[in-house]
């Protein structure tokens, strides 16, 4: 039989087979092909093969996984420097969109944490869009405007919603129906409340922020996939837990500038090729465009940061080298 997992917590799975019943899963046996190199064997939308479990009534054995279109990953930290180092965490499997959750206020704007979310999708090959949502709250800050503009300008799709009060709701219904998207944001940005706002009945505990720290708590603690039906037709959402930091998943120092946009088209164009470490050389095609305003100051400073941090990583974790 084959089913689509929508949970997964440590060995413990939820599947829901081709009709629509759910079944509570583990793997049959200590090895599934296909999940080798991850800290976690399997996420919310991959497609399985399951038989009964036969001592266990209403419970399934998963055999088999179907080969994943894509991965959206993060790096597991965990026991980084050790011999036997973890791996990607996986968020989410054969998913359609990603979609950048931000907020203008509680918590604060955090433009260089979307910027290492756009890297991550851009190297795991998945289409992305930013939404900010509250903007209830926004209080048309210039600093927030100028850089979600900024953004909307390199090229992404940006939307501006509110799950409390509805604005933008029916357009962000529009472009997540016929898909599989992934809500991926900091804690407390309302990625929960955006997906409630989607559906007819609230599914999903939605936290507080914290007032003493102006941050999120983590409410979301495993991804979910959760499909919800309207006027513009059917879909899935993958809510998953807040993110506080966030280093990209298999991506070499060298190959950062391909996963940047407006960065992508300058590489191997400076004066020194692809030696350029973008910092001082002279003739640094990057560094002319953020000068000229063409890259904005704030992307440049992510693109070191990022940088000097998958330098800093193991061979083996930098790039899965």
């Amino acid at each position: 039989m084959r089913g689509r997992i929508i949970r997964a917590s440590r060995n413990i799975f939820t599947l829901k087979d081709e009709a629509g019943k759910e079944f509570d899963c583990r793997i049959k046996g200590k090895i599934l092909k296909g999940v080798e190199g991850f800290y976690n064997p399997l996420a919310p939308g991959d497609w399985v093969e399951f038989e009964n479990d036969p001592g266990r009534e209403g419970s399934a054995l998963i055999t088999a996984l179907e080969k994943r279109r894509n991965a959206f990953t993060r790096l597991n930290q965990k026991g980084l420097g050790l011999r036997h180092f973890q791996a990607s965490q996986l968020l989410a499997a054969n998913v359609d969109l990603v979609v950048c959750v931000t907020s203008p206020a509680s918590p604060p704007f955090r433009p260089r944490f979307i910027d290492r979310l756009l890297v991550q999708g851009e190297a795991a090959g998945i289409p992305l869009i930013i939404v900010c949502n509250k903007t209830d709250l926004s209080g048309d800050d210039p600093d927030v405007e100028e850089r979600l503009e900024d953004f909307a300008g390199i090229g992404y799709e940006l939307l501006r919603v509110s799950a409390k009060t509805g604005e933008g709701m029916e357009a962000f219904r529009a472009i997540l129906a016929g898909k599989l998207s992934v809500l991926a944001g900091q804690s407390g940005v309302g990625k929960s409340s955006l997906i409630n706002a989607l559906l007819p009945d609230p599914v999903l505990r939605v936290g507080d922020i914290n007032a003493k720290y102006d941050r999120g708590n983590h409410i979301t603690t495993a991804a979910r996939l959760i499909e919800f039906s309207g006027p513009g037709g059917r879909g899935a959402v993958v809510d998953t837990p807040g993110v506080r930091r966030l280093v990209p998943d298999g991506v070499a120092p060298n190959e950062l500038i391909r996963y940047m946009k407006e960065f992508a088209p300058l590489e191997g164009q400076c004066s020194f090729g692809l030696s350029c470490s973008h910092v001082s050389e002279p003739g640094c095609k990057i560094m002319e465009a953020v000068a000229a305003g063409v890259i904005h100051e704030d992307r440049y400073d992510s693109f070191l940061r990022i940088r000097e941090e998958l330098s800093a990583l193991p061979p083996e974790w930098a790039g899965h080298d």
